[in-house]
């Protein structure tokens, strides 16, 4: 069984952040996207990742180099993005006759993955949701087997949503209706989707099973992504370092601090969680993200997103700021550099 995660989109929702950074290395909840997912993945015994990278491609590889030294891992490069299903095509000569559970990088849902994966036949994570037509919309018999799926329709006949969880049994099948889709093109189609591939699959034969996920969490836009990291430190309790120097300093759980942080005259909680070597004085934080290396004084924040290597100063402000910027609120109407 090999893991293939899709990491090459320039996450466009979540800019500026992901200017600089990309959306899998977003921190959340203490951790990052991508490491989530991976950590799920390996504490269900799998040990061989494939990663499609593409944009700040080499920021995701110098991260899992870093970060997970003990797993085979290979990446590939997806250098014009054709979508989801051109992206798994990459990864043909890689997989082999290997079963593969793919995992959108964005994606981090709650459910037994030692389950899927020892599945004896495919496997579809689902969800219902209230708006299908943004999702790949999976039909479902009262068995639990998918008859079909559908990518974005205009009029939907489920509203069980794909939730970027798919476990192929098949792969070889799978890569032959990709390459006949991408080789075809049949209606014109700019971007590829894995969904109508699986599509294919279906109409020729192949079984697939639908399994309902506990929980999905949305990392794509700032309002989702905090709510999503506020949900996680709710459920796992949050995690101070013990490397760190708290001064005149009150915490309201739950809240995840990274190591090295210096936090004086401030109130830090609930729901947020702050990177590394990050430097607070006279702040008042609530409901929050803050990235690495970053400074921020006299400052009163609810519901905002700070990138990395920031600086702030000033007033009560919800933000939405990306890496490497510096902010200064105290007077003057505000200055941003």
């Amino acid at each position: 069984m090999k893991a293939i995660i899709p990491v090459a989109g320039a996450g466009t929702k979540l800019r500026p952040h992901t200017y600089t950074q990309p959306k899998a290395l977003i921190p959340l909840a203490g951790k990052t996207i991508l490491s989530i997912i991976v950590d799920q993945l390996r504490e269900a015994g799998i040990k061989d990742f494939i990663f499609i990278i593409g944009y700040l491609g080499e920021k995701i590889k110098n991260y899992v180099e870093h970060e997970y030294p003990d797993l085979n891992f290979s990446f590939v490069h997806q250098n014009e993005r054709f979508g989801t299903g051109h992206a798994i095509n990459l990864t043909r000569e890689l997989v082999g006759d290997d079963e593969v559970i793919i995992i959108l990088g964005d994606t981090i849902a709650e459910y037994d993955v030692k389950v899927i994966i020892d599945s004896p036949i495919s496997m579809l994570g689902v969800k219902k949701v209230d708006d299908p037509r943004n999702f790949g919309v999976a039909e479902i018999e009262e068995d639990g087997m998918i008859n079909r799926v559908v990518e974005k329709p205009s009029i939907p006949k489920s509203n069980m949503a794909l939730v970027g969880v798919y476990k192929i049994k098949e792969t070889g099948f799978m890569f032959s209706c990709l390459e006949k889709l991408i080789v075809t093109n049949d209606n014109g189609h700019e971007e590829f989707s894995l969904t109508d591939a699986l599509e294919c699959m279906m109409q020729r034969g192949a079984k697939f099973k639908s399994f309902k996920v506990q929980n999905w969490f949305d990392c794509g836009k700032r309002e989702t992504l905090l709510e999503s990291n506020a949900t996680l430190l709710k459920k796992f309790g949050g995690n101070i370092s013990d490397k760190h120097n708290f001064e005149n300093t009150i915490i309201i759980p739950p809240v995840s601090i990274a190591e090295g942080c210096e936090i004086k005259n401030s109130v830090i909680g609930p729901n947020v969680a702050i990177g590394e070597f990050t430097k607070l004085n006279h702040a008042i934080i609530k409901d929050s993200i803050i990235g690495s290396y970053s400074n921020l004084f006299e400052i009163v924040l609810s519901k905002s997103l700070i990138g990395s290597d920031a600086e702030v100063r000033g007033v009560n402000r919800s933000l939405n700021i990306g890496d490497n910027t510096a902010i200064d609120l105290s007077g003057g109407g505000g200055r941003a550099e």
